[in-house]
């Protein structure tokens, strides 16, 4: 949907609307269109006195639903209870400021919208003092503003009263904000406003639409990625009752019904012939991984010294491998799409990270302008990556069904769909050579990495560097640990084959950090050195980095006494612009690893709302967990092994450790606090590990036997 004229705009009757322009840095700019004016985001005041913020990023979990809307009040200086918030439609106005396109991932949206959320605030609130300040007929410098009123004297008006005159008035072209001392939001432990929508079941989610005529459809697909459909027969399909249509589509075969069920029994009673193409098996693939492992790949960073010899003359080398399998994004709420198409336009309801990228992918196939497609954003029953699909995979597909049929249709992925043809984290090999001289220093890091590219062929390619996928070894080119050691040689084997891989909660440094931080503990443990005292020495000149490390130790009590059975386990990593450290504390019950505790700290700059930074912490903890101790998809033959919660096991109540998170105050930029706590856990786990058993475990999932 295109963005609102102002003329369009002042015959809404909504009372104040602000739009406002902010400059995109140049590769954004680059990204997208151009056009003469691009209101990003709106703040709607009625004169029932609510305020609405129009919410330019999809709310998964993360928090932004709030935190976003508190950058919008601090500056407005209105009465927090009156906020509402909505998301927002597709539409050009709402593009990330980084990415050029509406969209939420990276652990990006309250440092990208920092500025221009608040930005809006200070301007709703100028052209709210201006509009009272001609009632009073008094000069605009006379008034102040408090709780959501204009205060004049003992006079006062309340926003609701001055909304439509606000409206009247020109947005100004400069505004001031304010210091952060004087904050009366900002950095206060606010309770998430999506949270009683939630818990009553009021909030909406995209497997929640529901309207007249609505059909559901499940699509058959191929068994084997890849594969293609030869032929079918659906005369056992259209049999089930409420069954309406079968239709084949680019992705494979999709059985419309009247309700899930019988679109379900449907799907169960197709007959499909596969073509299928090349089967790739978990086992052959690591070994040839292994086998490309042994010579240098590409260049991913430039390299440093004579590592070569650096590790010849090293007092002590260590040589590990370090695998990390295929992961699913598992979410709670299955995929689906509504699609609805009408006339010469069309309309979408779909929890998505990728809103234009999306609505693009629609228009190209029902062949219509892109404003033709307006599509809506529902809560996410979870993301992590998986909705923000580069290729618009199963959006497009569910534009495909509802073009097919010629009704308006929801289709809908099941548990086992998701997991047997999604998207994965791709499964990843380092091979690490290291050593260190007689007082423990890094003298050679050797660093081989083998695996797919997330980027290759989609619109982020451009980020790609003589092949080199950025994503593949983030976590490793730009180590603290890595940059006062004198040789260095980072390379890059990228492989091809059919499965197809994705962003998954905190991209590359899911596997780099467990290669990286679990060598660092090996090579302490090679120097006879404490893994705490080893890490700050390592960290030398790096002060930020060593006050999460003894933050997070003076949490753990580390140093401190553990009862029987028990050991601890450090990692320290570095994403999104956060630094985060966490020690966990483990045992061995019947032969499985158990997490006890796990202290982490943080520091992520600025903390806008400390309550939601503790949160997603957390959550990033039991989702690094869930991975560290079950996380695996295998393929058989090229066939999925795994197909639901019992056997791609998720971590439940009994095994939920006690999480302690400190916040660490620093003066640096803001960073994303999404996903940063999630590479750490699983080398902090496999530290422990080692310290309770004296095994080194290199492998993921985490397994003794």
């Amino acid at each position: 949907m295109s963005p609102l004229s102002r003329r369009e705009l002042l015959g809404t009757g909504a009372g104040l609307v602000i739009a406002f322009y902010v400059p995109r840095p140049a590769r954004a700019e680059a990204m997208r269109p151009k056009a003469k004016t691009d209101p990003n985001a709106f703040v709607r005041i009625a004169p029932d006195e609510t305020v609405t913020v129009e919410l330019a990023h999809s709310e998964m979990g993360q928090g932004n639903w709030t935190g976003l809307a508190m950058l919008v009040a601090e500056e407005l200086d209105c009465d927090w209870s009156k906020i509402r918030v909505e998301h927002a439609i597709a539409a050009p106005a709402y593009a990330h400021l980084e990415f050029g396109t509406m969209g939420t991932g990276g652990s990006s949206s309250m440092r990208s919208e920092f500025d221009r959320y608040r930005e809006v605030g200070a301007m709703a609130r100028d052209m709210l003092v201006r509009a009272a300040a001609q009632k009073w007929k008094t000069s605009a410098k006379k008034l102040r503003t408090e709780n959501g009123f204009v205060l004049h004297g003992t006079e006062k008006l309340s926003y609701g009263q001055l909304a439509d005159a606000a409206m009247q008035l020109s947005p100004p072209k400069e505004v001031t904000l304010k210091k952060p001392s004087e904050w009366k939001y900002i950095g206060q432990q606010i309770r998430r406003l999506d949270s009683p929508e939630k818990i009553t079941g009021k909030a909406k989610f995209g497997m929640d639409v529901q309207f007249e005529g609505l059909r559901t459809a499940l699509v058959a697909r191929a068994p084997v990625f890849g594969g293609k459909v030869r032929s079918f027969d659906a005369s056992r399909a259209k049999a089930i009752k409420g069954v309406e249509q079968v239709v084949q589509v680019p992705s494979g075969v999709a059985v419309v019904a009247n309700n899930f069920w019988s679109a379900k029994l449907g799907r169960d009673a197709l007959a499909v012939q596969w073509d299928n193409g090349p089967a790739v098996d978990s086992e052959k693939l690591f070994a040839s991984y292994r086998e490309l492992a042994q010579k240098p790949g590409d260049e991913a960073a430039k390299p440093k010294g004579d590592v070569d010899a650096a590790l010849t003359k090293a007092v002590k080398k260590i040589e590990a491998v370090y695998e990390a399998p295929y992961l699913a994004h598992a979410t709670m709420e299955p995929l689906n799409c509504t699609v609805k198409p009408s006339g010469d336009g069309c309309e979408i309801w779909v929890g998505t990270q990728f809103q234009q990228v999306d609505q693009a992918a629609a228009a190209k196939i029902l062949g219509i302008p892109v404003e033709k497609v307006t599509l809506h954003t529902p809560f996410l029953g979870g993301g992590f990556g998986r909705r923000g699909s580069p290729r618009s995979d199963f959006v497009s597909e569910a534009v495909q069904v509802a073009k097919a049929a010629g009704v308006p249709v929801k289709t809908v992925w099941t548990r086992e769909d998701d997991l047997h043809g999604g998207f994965y984290r791709p499964a990843f090999l380092h091979r690490v050579q290291a050593g260190i001289d007689a007082q423990g220093n890094i003298v050679g890091w050797k660093h081989t990495a083998v695996g797919q590219s997330i980027l290759k062929g989609t619109m982020f390619a451009g980020m790609m560097k003589d092949g080199i996928d950025p994503s593949s070894v983030e976590g490793i080119v730009d180590s603290p640990y890595l940059e006062g050691v004198k040789a260095t040689q980072v390379t890059l084997h990228t492989t091809e084959n059919a499965v197809p891989v994705h962003f998954w909660r905190s991209v590359g440094h899911t596997h780099t950090a467990f290669a990286v931080e679990t060598m660092i503990d090996e090579l302490a443990q090679a120097a006879s050195q404490d893994p705490l005292s080893f890490r700050l020495r390592a960290l030398s000149g790096k002060p930020r980095h060593a006050a999460v490390l003894k933050a997070v130790a003076q949490l753990a009590g580390w140093g401190t006494p553990l009862l029987k059975g028990r050991g601890r386990g450090l990692a320290l990593h570095e994403s999104f612009k956060s630094i985060v450290a966490e020690c966990a504390e483990v045992s061995v019950e019947d032969g499985e690893i158990r997490v006890h505790k796990v202290s982490a700290a943080i520091d992520c700059g600025l903390a806008v709302n400390p309550l939601a930074i503790a949160a997603q912490v957390q959550g990033s903890i039991v989702y690094g967990l869930t991975a560290a101790l079950y996380g695996k998809i295998t393929l058989d033959d090229g066939k999925v092994v795994q197909s639901n919660f019992h056997d791609y096991r998720m971590l439940r109540l009994p095994q939920m450790p006690h999480i302690r998170v400190a916040l660490v105050e620093s003066d640096a930029k803001m960073g994303g606090v999404g996903e940063p706590a999630t590479p750490p856990i699983v080398p902090a786990v496999a530290n422990a590990v080692f310290a309770l058993t004296g095994k080194r475990l290199r492998r993921l999932p985490l397994e003794l036997a």
